[in-house]
């Protein structure tokens, strides 16, 4: 079913007071909860979950099964691969030491933030609270455990860094340049990776 210039699927449950701006599709079996908001052109896939208060930029890509709990703040051109999941609560418990269902009150939302033009591959869990740095890629399956700087590459479980991205998405190499693009970087002493020279 379209609304202007945004599609959401019959399928797919959207609650009020959730934004969705032009030209982004919403796929079937969805949840998007009240209060998110979605930016221009994006793709949510099938079976996502949006938690309440998440807001998503323009141009992102959520593929199948993801879920983005609540408290996740992502950029613009984010991609998040099918069944990553962006988790929030560092200490999980159904129920209080009384015995009783925990509630919303009882505990404290640490949300993951996903700056602009970072990708995090599919099966990936990045845990409450991290922040993924602008043009990352976070391998697929991969466990971030800790915070992941700009334009990082990390794989593994807890997640490690193992080399430099370009904004293009193409390793950088030893040679400081993107082979892809021309994108200059050069050799952080301090850390030993290339870094984007600007």
């Amino acid at each position: 079913m379209a609304f202007g210039a945004v599609t959401i699927s019959p399928l797919a449950e959207v609650e009020e007071g959730v934004t969705i701006a032009e030209g982004s599709v919403v796929w079937q079996f969805t949840k998007v909860r009240a209060g998110s908001s979605i930016g221009k052109r994006c793709r949510i896939g099938g079976g996502v979950y949006v938690g309440a208060g998440v807001a998503i930029g323009d141009d992102c890509k959520i593929e199948n099964a993801a879920q983005v709990f609540e408290g996740a703040q992502v950029g613009s051109g984010v991609f998040i691969g099918p069944g990553a999941l962006l988790l929030n609560d560092n200490y999980p418990r159904a129920v209080n030491p009384s015995g009783m269902l925990k509630q919303a009150a009882d505990w404290t939302v640490k949300g993951v933030t996903v700056e602009d033009g970072a990708s995090i591959g599919g099966g990936a869990v990045v845990l409450p609270g991290r922040h993924i740095g602008r043009f990352a890629l976070v391998g697929a399956g991969a466990v971030v455990a800790t915070s992941v700087p700009p334009h990082a590459l990390v794989v593994g479980n807890p997640a490690r860094r193992i080399g430099t991205v370009c904004e293009c998405g193409t390793r950088v190499s030893g040679k400081c340049s993107c082979s892809a693009c021309g994108l200059d970087f050069v050799l952080d002493q301090a850390t030993g990776f290339p870094e984007p020279n600007r």
